[in-house]
């Protein structure tokens, strides 16, 4: 479902504050994959998904998705095709529209706009019973603006949205990081539930490496802008965060840095 060919890139190229983000990343995901991804500061995780989605262009390699070559297609292109989800609840909904007008947007993504009902009879049916699965009582207020909604709330509205058309790849980015704890296992909860329901292909960046270790098939590690362990499987079943940890020290040759992590 994608493939990663020698992806590389550096940022502020020739200046002092020249950053190689991604060294030369190889990286395949078969259908139905849920791949999730941790490492230090500066690993290149968020930049690795960000040059999947296009927002930046490659310095040189190939994105191919679904059999495709996608690597010069621009972000609202590769857009009809992924679903996001970012680490601050504020970037996937617009606040000032409401509940199922936001759902109506995510719904015609890649679509052709023409003039017609914003909203149709069809889905103000349908909108309630899938706003309804998150528990959250977000199906009786329909004509709420998103904006007076919590942040977990908004979250897990995001990732409703964001899998509404069943995308070709699904990507999470430290998404629950900025909630606080009892939020943040409810919207991995309703992530392990959409993600198995829709059987998708699916890339997550987290910082916390039970939840790394416990979702998904499988884990891969990075640093320095490539991808030094992959594990799936029995064997990432069978993981401690002392293992990986082991882990990282081997490979890397240094103690893992990012205080987020090890706290978790």
């Amino acid at each position: 479902m994608l493939k990663l060919t020698c992806v590389k890139k550096t940022f502020n190229k020739g200046t002092v504050t020249e950053k190689c983000a991604l060294t030369g990343v190889d990286l395949t995901l078969e259908d139905g994959d849920f791949v999730t991804i941790i490492g230090g500061n500066g690993a290149g995780k968020s930049t690795l998904l960000n040059m999947i989605a296009g927002v930046y262009p490659l310095d040189s390699g190939t994105v191919e998705l679904d059999g495709h070559d996608i690597s010069r297609l621009s972000e609202p292109k590769r857009a009809m095709y992924l679903g996001r989800v970012f680490q601050d609840p504020m970037r996937g909904t617009a606040a000032d529209m409401q509940i199922e007008e936001n759902l109506a947007l995510a719904r015609r993504r890649g679509q052709h706009r023409g003039l017609a009902w914003g909203i149709t009879k069809q889905e103000r049916e349908e909108y309630p019973a899938l706003l309804a699965k998150l528990g959250l009582g977000l199906e009786t207020r329909m004509s709420a603006k998103v904006g007076l909604l919590s942040g977990g709330q908004r979250q897990a509205l995001t990732l409703l949205m964001a899998t509404l058309t069943n995308p070709k790849l699904l990507l999470l980015d430290e998404h629950t990081a900025a909630l606080d704890p009892k939020t943040a296992a409810k919207v991995l909860e309703l992530t392990e539930q959409i993600v198995a329901e829709r059987n998708l292909t699916t890339l997550m960046v987290t910082h916390n490496m039970n939840d790394a270790i416990r979702l998904g098939n499988r884990l891969i590690m990075m640093h320095e802008g490539n991808i030094i362990y992959d594990v799936r499987g029995e064997e990432k079943k069978a993981l401690t965060v002392p293992d990986l940890l082991q882990k990282f020290e081997e490979v890397s040759g240094g103690e893992l840095a990012n205080d987020r992590m090890l706290l978790s």
